[in-house]
């Protein structure tokens, strides 16, 4: 029995050995896998461009649309402007489809300015503007055609309101690899805000899209086109990546908070749209 005995703490200080051996390697080797991830993070980092190699770059085509339906009778020139045909827009996307044109979103298009990753011959960006319901019901189908993807910049205030979409709507356009993202809560003119306004205009789109969406929007687009120095702070303290004016040229220090959009007017051809996409957005 006594050998028996002895023989028993044997095997059990060469099992507790074994594990204390086991738990250092163990442990040795769960430092090491830590190291060699933090030694890849470092090594697969991309430099950031510098602000002379953002503007150095040659711009991305970026298309602006809001109404996608015939414009009223009696409406003004300037009215007139934001409403482009179902058909219109039917061959607007054929033509750049056959024109050889891919669409890319925000995060492309942000890593091709930052980071200089890839891009397709022929980019174009197709955003829309407003919450539209025909942006869903019309645009969407004939983007699909030609497996185009598209930028709605929503403007919260207008959710589940006759004529514009609804959130179960905006839910498929995030599921379906559209960008959903922010145009502030009721379209109030950047230029104007009191310190109270970013707020409300910022933080609350924010929630909204994120509860509907389950992804926090990065990307802005200024109500009107219009912007200044003051909102550029507000934007990158709300964690904004890029933001989108219209016709003007962007700000040669702040690039990536004025990235330049055109305006797709109704009265243009579809010769007329290419023409113009040629001349504003002018290779370097």
């Amino acid at each position: 029995m006594k050998y028996i005995s002895i023989k028993n703490c044997v095997i059990l200080l060469l099992l507790s050995s074994c594990h204390s051996v086991s738990d250092k390697t163990k442990s040795a080797a769960d430092t090491s896998t830590d190291t060699t991830q933090t030694v890849k993070n470092i090594v697969s980092a991309k430099p950031v461009a510098s602000l002379q190699t953002i503007l150095s770059k040659k711009e991305v085509p970026i298309l602006c649309y809001h109404h996608i339906r015939e414009a009223k009778p009696g409406q003004s020139e300037t009215m007139k402007s934001y409403s482009v045909s179902p058909a219109a827009f039917a061959e607007q996307m054929k033509t750049l489809h056959d024109s050889g044109f891919q669409t890319v979103l925000p995060d492309q298009l942000y890593e091709y300015l930052i980071h200089d990753g890839p891009m397709p011959a022929k980019p174009v960006m197709l955003t829309f503007d407003d919450t539209d319901e025909e942006q869903y019901s019309i645009a969407v189908p004939e983007m699909n055609k030609h497996g185009f993807k598209g930028v709605y910049f929503i403007m919260t205030i207008s959710i589940n309101r006759p004529r514009y979409m609804s959130k179960a709507q905006i839910k498929n356009l995030s599921d379906s690899g559209h960008a959903i993202e922010s145009h502030t809560w009721d379209h109030h003119m950047v230029t104007k805000y009191t310190p109270a306004d970013w707020n409300i205009q910022l933080s609350k789109p924010e929630k909204a899209l994120t509860d509907i969406t389950g992804k926090l929007p990065k990307y802005f687009a200024y109500p009107f086109g219009l912007w200044n120095q003051a909102a550029i702070p507000e934007l990158k303290n709300h964690h904004y990546k890029m933001a989108f004016i219209l016709s003007t040229k962007r700000d040669t220090t702040e690039p990536l908070f004025t990235v330049r959009r055109m305006i797709v007017p109704g009265q243009w051809s579809t010769k007329g749209m290419l023409n113009a996409m040629n001349s504003t957005f002018k290779k370097k």
